[in-house]
């Protein structure tokens, strides 16, 4: 399998990139390789620095221009189209890459990958699914940013998409859905949501719970979260932030009592925070597009990248775009009214 990675995406790159990209190289099948695009000599010397010593190294494809995070996503595609995003998109259309990866621009991703690879067949709108980790299990929020301006059609395809992914990737044999909404009864919500939740509920294959509120993402009650784009974003946000601030104000309050107390729970902590670190899932993929692309975050390390890489592996062998395409070519609920 081949795994194109963007070597300038994110906060760290090409540091922690490139080292994470030979951190999975040394830990993937032979026949597997791994792509690196970017500045030619940047990434090489990069290359030369981290892995003097590695028995197998990346190719490397030179993308002399890099999209920042701030640039307009459509206009820095048309600007830069030698871009690491325009040719890491380039790579998967003429196949020679089977999976993309990137913590670059977000909106940058998502346009280059739907230009580029197209949809799959049946698939209105693509949608950025992530995994959050809970005590009783991973929960799958689609979608996070790729759709700011749903329509009830696409909100059902995400439920539909993200059951797949929660079944075959995380392992959660019945996924239940809830719809995101201001309220658990029926009549809460917009009208896009109404008429989501009418759709949801009609598919027999969806495990359909009904509408949830933002707290019942912490509570166990359903595996995969349906919402727009604006309102997923905001809740990965805030839950960051959240969690950041819960872990350093704990750490704060053990110091003021006594500091031998913040050394002693300090394993127990960094368990509990590594059981909830995003950073074990690698990525978020990009449900509903014909190939194989994952949008990490931003501030991603080393580790993410590696691990982006093995979720983009289980993602490709595991088959979830002919999942989604066969399911999605089954006689299902009626959706042209959407």
């Amino acid at each position: 399998m081949r795994i194109a990675i963007d070597a300038m995406g994110g906060d760290h790159a090409p540091d922690e990139i490139v080292a994470g990209a030979l951190e999975a190289v040394a830990q993937l099948d032979k026949e597997d390789e791994v792509i690196l695009v970017g500045p030619q000599e940047t990434v090489q010397a990069k290359l030369n620095e981290l892995g003097s010593s590695a028995a197998r190294r990346p190719t490397v494809v030179d993308a002399p221009d890099v999209i920042a995070m701030d640039e307009s996503p459509i206009d820095s595609l048309r600007a830069k189209p030698r871009s690491s995003i325009s040719i890491l998109a380039k790579l998967a259309k003429l196949n020679e890459a089977d999976a993309v990866i990137s913590a670059g621009n977000t909106g940058a991703c998502v346009a280059a990958f739907q230009m580029r690879m197209r949809n799959l067949p049946g698939v209105n709108r693509p949608g950025i699914a992530v995994v959050f980790p809970m005590n009783a299990g991973p929960v799958t929020v689609c979608d996070v940013g790729a759709n700011i301006a749903c329509k009830p059609i696409n909100l059902y395809q995400y439920g539909l998409m993200s059951s797949i992914y929660s079944k075959h990737i995380l392992g959660v044999a019945q996924p239940r859905v809830g719809l995101m909404s201001i309220g658990q009864e029926d009549a809460k919500g917009n009208e896009v949501v109404k008429r989501t939740r009418e759709l949801l509920k009609s598919d027999p294959r969806l495990k359909f719970i009904g509408n949830i509120e933002g707290r019942d993402i912490f509570q166990g009650v359903c595996d995969v979260v349906v919402c727009e784009g604006f309102v997923g974003n905001v809740i990965l946000k805030l839950t960051e932030g959240a969690v950041d601030g819960l872990f350093r104000a704990i750490k704060h309050e053990l110091m003021q009592e006594k500091p031998h107390l913040a050394l002693k729970f300090k394993p127990i902590i960094m368990r509990v925070y590594q059981k909830h670190d995003y950073n074990e899932y690698g990525g978020a993929p990009l449900l509903g597009i014909n190939g194989t692309a994952l949008i990490c975050h931003g501030t991603s390390k080393a580790r993410t990248i590696r691990n982006a890489v093995f979720a983009a592996k289980k993602y490709y062998t595991q088959r979830i775009n002919e999942r989604i395409t066969e399911c999605l070519s089954e006689a299902g609920v009626r959706t042209s009214d959407a």
